[in-house]
């Protein structure tokens, strides 16, 4: 009961951190219950433009979804979460680098702008630490030739898709995101649209 106290408080005070939801036989268990999401925020294929190319990554911030075309009219749309109100990258960019539970370290403006928030966090943490808020997978989002420092990734807080809160980061239920992660090669191009 402590560590998940410990745990639902951390949570509180780390916007994007992990926390896990328990409730009846998945408590005994000890597996996390993921909340249903609404229908409009569920991975499905979906038709779209005939003229957009195969092997695309589309963010369309307005309505929370991100598209991997796939060709023919089709792409694989999923729900996502994004940042806080100007917060927010768009643009162009492609993916650099790909990780299976990534390390985190918030960067020097995040701890200035909210040091109570990620102070604590200040030298990072480790890929699969319950706090981590990258989740399982993450793609490292690069434009001409630099970090950006915004990364597609996972998230612990299934809850959140459909919401902007955080700083900025694309985010996708882990079950999502490791599909994702599985479809999208480095150095695919990633287009955020507000």
């Amino acid at each position: 009961m402590i560590e998940r106290r410990r745990l639902l408080i951390g949570a509180a005070i780390s916007l994007c951190a992990p926390a896990l939801l328990t409730s009846g036989a998945a408590a005994q268990t000890g597996q996390a219950v993921t909340p249903k999401l609404p229908r409009h925020l569920r991975r499905r294929e979906v038709d779209i433009n005939p003229a957009v190319p195969a092997g695309l990554l589309i963010v369309k911030q307005s309505d929370f979804h991100l598209y991997w075309t796939l060709g023919n009219a089709r792409a694989i749309r999923y729900g996502i979460a994004l940042g806080a109100d100007g917060r927010n990258f768009t643009g162009d960019a492609f993916i650099a680098r790909k990780a299976e539970w990534p390390s985190w370290k918030p960067t020097a403006n995040m701890v200035q702008l909210e040091p109570a928030v990620y102070g604590p966090y200040r030298n990072g943490l480790p890929g699969g630490h319950p706090m981590n808020p990258l989740g399982s997978r993450a793609l490292y989002m690069y434009q001409n030739g630099r970090d950006t420092f915004y990364r597609v990734h996972g998230t612990h807080l299934p809850h959140t898709i459909g919401q902007g809160f955080s700083s900025g980061c694309v985010r996708l239920r882990n079950e999502d995101m490791n599909h994702l992660y599985d479809l999208v090669p480095v150095g695919t191009r990633i287009t955020v649209q507000a």
